[in-house]
């Protein structure tokens, strides 16, 4: 676990889950949020079709509510407060509420449309606006392939709007043995862009030299 001064256990940061596929990496980014010191609170929040891929992905029982974040982090969670998507009236929908940044993991080619075309109907929708009408960090985590041109032209109206597009590509330059580390070392890289820099990310020292 990482450790840091009091000033900077304070950042809050919005998880964002919708269908796509890819729950894995929804859930390595709680467990390392969680676990990090230097965050205070992790706000949850799951689109409809993002339950069913906990259930179709993960095998979780999403039937209650309040064990959702226990499920969904395979361990006890002690900072995250899990949102309904529909609740429009949530902190984290005004800008005077703040927020570090968020991030939608993964994030639908739905989900990224909405948020291009600034359409907030639900609250997943409205806190993303929210960041980019306030200059946080939103990192768009998308998981889809292969994109047609509607797809590529919202990723180019998200960013230029502020936001970060992250697409799901797992890296292979630190030699991954297994699932696990394909998934730690690309959520790693997701909450670096958050300033929360991880020690499990390995970082490139440049080529080999025999």
């Amino acid at each position: 676990m990482m450790t840091s001064s009091r000033a900077e256990r304070e950042k809050r940061i919005i998880l964002g889950v919708t269908g796509a596929s890819g729950a894995i990496f929804a859930r390595r980014t709680l467990q390392m949020l969680e676990a990090d010191a230097r965050v205070e609170k992790i706000h949850l929040v799951i689109s409809g079709s993002g339950l069913k891929l906990l259930r179709d992905e993960l095998d979780l029982d999403v039937s209650r509510s309040a064990r959702i974040p226990t499920a969904l982090a395979g361990r006890a969670t002690r900072k995250t407060d899990y949102l309904l998507d529909s609740d429009i009236g949530a902190a984290i929908a005004s800008g005077s509420y703040a927020v570090e940044g968020m991030v939608v993991i993964p994030c639908t080619t739905g989900c990224l449309a909405q948020i291009a075309a600034g359409i907030s109907d639900t609250l997943i929708e409205r806190a993303a606006d929210v960041c980019l009408k306030e200059s946080r960090k939103l990192i768009l985590a998308v998981r889809d392939a292969p994109f047609n041109r509607i797809h590529l032209e919202n990723m180019l109206r998200a960013q230029a709007a502020g936001a970060v597009i992250f697409p799901v590509i797992p890296s292979f330059y630190h030699r991954p043995k297994t699932i696990a580390d394909l998934v730690t070392q690309f959520c790693c890289r997701v909450l670096a862009l958050l300033g929360l820099a991880q020690p499990e990310q390995f970082r490139w020292q440049g080529e080999r030299r025999p």
